[in-house]
């Protein structure tokens, strides 16, 4: 038990750590990408899969994947009430919108590839439904030093998520692995530091970072079925890392000179 603890206490803040200053480097739009991949459902569905086993975790983990559904409404629903609202009303239309997609979803049986299917056709219409695009964010020179709070809150949202999860069945487990615990911190504490297009830009690239999160669910569920924890878990992240590799291309950031702070 302590091993997992100290995975669920340190993993998730140390990546957030990562990917925030990705974001002060190259810009919102590379954060969202990289914060994309399964570096917080990840860890909660090893840690589920090491206390509850393989089997709870192949079905969670399609459900996971469905659950992108509801993070690509939380994510739509943030970036359009930001138009009207600071911050705070903007997360609670997004985690409203969230919560209900999810109640949506729970009401949907779809195998492993259809559901697979389904996801990768709406990564794709998805970023036509954003607000029309006030150009690249840019990180604010006066903002607070807020890394360590960002950390703080990653480590308890995503304990508070790892816990609940592992008390609700695969289904409902498999929803909430896939909490937006990234969205939440990286979205809100950027929003509030660097402004709406700069959090915009994050919600943006998280899009296209879920090609990859969606391979790594897939390949999840399959190889649990026939494969130990530990080669189900390393199949499906070198299948993730790959999809994400091929998901660069095109990236603003990429081939250019890293997003200037200002």
């Amino acid at each position: 038990m302590i091993p997992i603890l100290v995975l669920k206490l340190f993993l998730v803040p140390a990546l957030i750590y990562i990917v925030t200053l990705i974001g002060r480097r190259w810009g919102p739009d590379a954060a969202g990408w990289f914060s994309a991949l399964p570096i917080v459902a990840g860890p909660i569905l090893l840690t589920m899969a090491l206390e509850q086993g393989r089997g709870f975790v192949a079905t969670a983990a399609g459900n996971t994947l469905l659950a992108v559904i509801a993070v690509l409404v939380f994510g739509l629903a943030y970036a359009w009430a930001a138009r009207r609202f600071g911050v705070l009303g903007s997360m609670l239309c997004a985690l409203g919108a969230y919560a209900a997609a999810v109640a949506g979803l729970q009401m949907v049986e779809l195998p492993l590839l259809p559901g697979f299917a389904l996801v990768v056709c709406l990564l794709m219409v998805t970023p036509r439904l954003f607000p029309p695009s006030e150009g690249a964010g840019a990180r604010s020179a006066r903002q607070p030093n807020d890394l360590l709070l960002r950390m703080l809150g990653g480590a308890a949202l995503s304990f508070a998520v790892t816990c609940a999860a592992a008390g609700l069945g695969p289904r409902l487990s498999g929803f909430f692995a896939m909490f937006p615990v990234m969205g939440t911190i990286l979205v809100g504490f950027s929003h509030y530091a660097s402004g709406r297009a700069y959090a915009e830009g994050i919600l943006r690239g998280m899009v296209r970072g879920y090609y990859a999160f969606a391979t790594f669910c897939v390949v999840l569920s399959l190889a649990l079925r026939e494969r130990s924890v530990a080669v189900a878990f390393g199949v499906a992240a070198v299948a993730a890392l790959v999809v994400q590799v091929v998901s660069r291309r095109g990236m603003k950031f990429v081939g250019g000179d890293p997003v200037r702070r200002v």
